[in-house]
């Protein structure tokens, strides 16, 4: 949808660009019932409509304008962006600040560890970068994960009582209400505990949740996995994108060249009609540079879209190919999977498997999953170059057991439960994944 944006401010803007086919195209009258309403919005908001009328009906029109306008929620990455571009910062700052941001999930943590996705940055400009994310709305995100976040939301807090950092290691008091045996701990009163851990309660451990979460969005899917004779296809969803072309006037204006020598000419009146001909033609330069500037920039365009849709179809073919395991047998047995494997694959830079995985989805037999899901860390290292399991594929495994279980299973249990399976995670870990999982404790459960 974005992308059909961007192609309908171009065909607004250049001339010479125009749509030889568009599945979305729908005739005259079948616009006119449909967007009836809509017309009649943008109609009464008109300049001329404004300055007609009194101050209070051109705010009252304003009103019914605003209203009656599409909303389109952003994302926790646009939500970001927007901030940042509005921040007075240096170029390599703001670079390093907009890298951070598209590398964020939907909970607002890092996809790939920072050390790895800017390991040949300044590290004072990353860590400058990193202070400034975290500070924007919702103020945490930028985090490797939830207890990060809830620490850096406590510093932000200009009245965080004293000892809140250390609360959070007694978080397990908290939930199981030993509020007396944290105090201790603590070192302080009951009170000042309770009232620490209610400002704690009012953190959002997930802050980038609320972008995620803000109302049903619809996802055509850019790219299509299907299983053929044992083999993955992948199909390119070209459907819900406009064929692109040149204006032919416009071809031929630019191609309206001067004419040959009139050396041979037969008459003067020949000769007359050549010098009026090479004056005129002289008077139609502008138009003629013109025409083929706006060729050029279309051009330009339209190859810009090939080398996009170029792009995204071999990284994607290098995705299912790292993912083989989740593509034939189901979420779970997703593997660690880093940008880096994926550019060494592609050979392009790391930032640009970045920004073609943002906001591309991709249909599977498991589902609609966003090109970034397939990038996971190891549980055990970074990336690819740890354990055979990746986070996300064991959060899948840990779900399973849980939603499958016959009696409440303590996470201790759990975790003894994923040994037997080659998956050795602590106690800790566990209630931490299930907690990523929105998965209750097993006294909740």
């Amino acid at each position: 949808m974005d992308l059909r944006e961007k192609i309908e401010e171009e065909l607004e803007r250049n001339p010479a660009l125009e749509v030889l086919e568009d599945p979305y195209t729908i005739s005259l009258d079948a616009a006119t019932k449909t967007k009836k309403d809509v017309y009649e919005v943008f109609e009464s908001c008109s300049d001329s409509g404004f300055v007609s009328r009194g101050a209070e009906a051109a705010a009252d029109e304003r009103r019914r304008f605003i209203e009656g306008a599409l909303s389109h929620p952003d994302t926790l990455q646009d939500h970001l962006l927007w901030q940042v571009r509005i921040e007075p910062l240096g170029p390599e700052t703001r670079r390093i600040c907009e890298l951070l941001i598209q590398n964020l999930d939907e909970d607002g943590f890092h996809i790939e560890p920072v050390d790895i996705l800017l390991q040949n940055e300044n590290p004072k400009i990353i860590e400058k970068a990193l202070g400034i994310v975290r500070g924007l709305d919702p103020i945490g995100t930028c985090t490797r994960d939830y207890m990060e976040s809830l620490k850096v939301q406590i510093s932000l807090l200009p009245d965080a009582p004293k000892g809140s950092p250390q609360a959070l290691l007694y978080l397990e008091l908290l939930e199981s209400g030993k509020t007396a045996e944290a105090a201790k701990k603590m070192g302080c009163t009951i009170m000042e505990a309770e009232h620490i851990f209610e400002m704690i309660r009012g953190l959002s451990p997930f802050p980038g949740r609320r972008f995620a979460s803000g109302g049903t969005r619809y996802v055509i899917p850019d790219i299509q996995v299907i299983k053929k004779e044992g083999e993955f296809v992948i199909v390119l969803n070209e459907e819900e994108i406009p064929v692109l072309g040149i204006n032919p006037f416009f071809m031929q204006v630019a191609a309206n060249r001067a004419s040959k020598s009139i050396s041979g000419a037969a008459s003067g009146l020949q000769l007359r009609e050549a010098k009026i001909g090479k004056t005129k033609k002289k008077e139609d330069k502008p138009v003629r540079d013109f025409a083929r500037e706006n060729i050029k920039e279309a051009r330009w365009f339209i190859n810009s879209i090939n080398q996009r849709n170029h792009t995204l179809l071999k990284v994607s073919r290098a995705i299912v190919e790292f993912q083989r395991s989740f593509f034939a047998n189901g979420p779970k047995y997703l593997v660690p999977l880093t940008l880096r494997d994926i550019s060494q694959v592609v050979d392009v830079h790391e930032a640009t498997v970045s920004r073609t995985a943002s906001g591309k989805y991709m249909q599977t037999e498991w589902g609609i999953f966003e090109l970034r899901h397939f990038f996971s860390n190891s549980i055990t290292g970074t990336g690819s170059g740890g354990s055979k399991y990746s986070k996300k594929g064991v959060k899948e495994i840990i779900k399973e057991i849980i939603m499958s279980e016959q009696t409440q299973l303590s996470d201790k249990y759990i975790a003894e439960l994923l040994a037997k399976q080659g998956i050795k995670l602590a106690r800790r870990t566990v209630a931490k994944y299930r907690g990523e999982l929105n998965l209750g404790s097993s006294f909740d459960r």
